[in-house]
């Protein structure tokens, strides 16, 4: 939701490019559609080789994806706006949007088909 005319925004993932083929940049653009209107993510390489370096895992495609998409409801829901075409995100946001995703995901209980006690899901495998 906007934060600032309250109305519920559909943002739909679409596409996740290396950025290099496409616009000679170290990174990867993840596009959405926001109200059908593309909007691109961009995340930089070097944070991929930063939590590597500091935790020996790496970013998958489905975490790139969920970064990205937090950092844009974050951007929604706190006024930041989303008026552009293009969003690039330092590797320090990069990471801080990857440990709120993984924080989210550390709290979230996995089915295992029988009544067990909630596992928490590793961000990066």
């Amino acid at each position: 939701m906007d934060r600032w005319t309250r109305k519920q925004v559909h943002c739909v993932y679409q596409a996740l490019v290396v950025a290099i083929a496409t616009r000679h940049a170290d990174a990867v653009d993840i596009k959405f559609l926001v109200d059908g209107r593309p909007l691109w993510v961009a995340l930089p390489h070097p944070a991929w080789v930063e939590y590597h370096h500091r935790t020996g895992k790496a970013i998958t495609d489905t975490l790139a994806v969920e970064i990205a998409g937090h950092y844009l409801k974050t951007a929604l829901e706190s006024g930041g706006g989303v008026e552009r075409e293009m969003y690039s995100l330092t590797v320090e946001e990069t990471l801080k949007h990857l440990d709120a995703v993984a924080a989210g995901a550390m709290a979230l209980p996995v089915a295992s088909g029988q009544d067990s006690e909630p596992q928490r899901l590793k961000p990066g495998l």
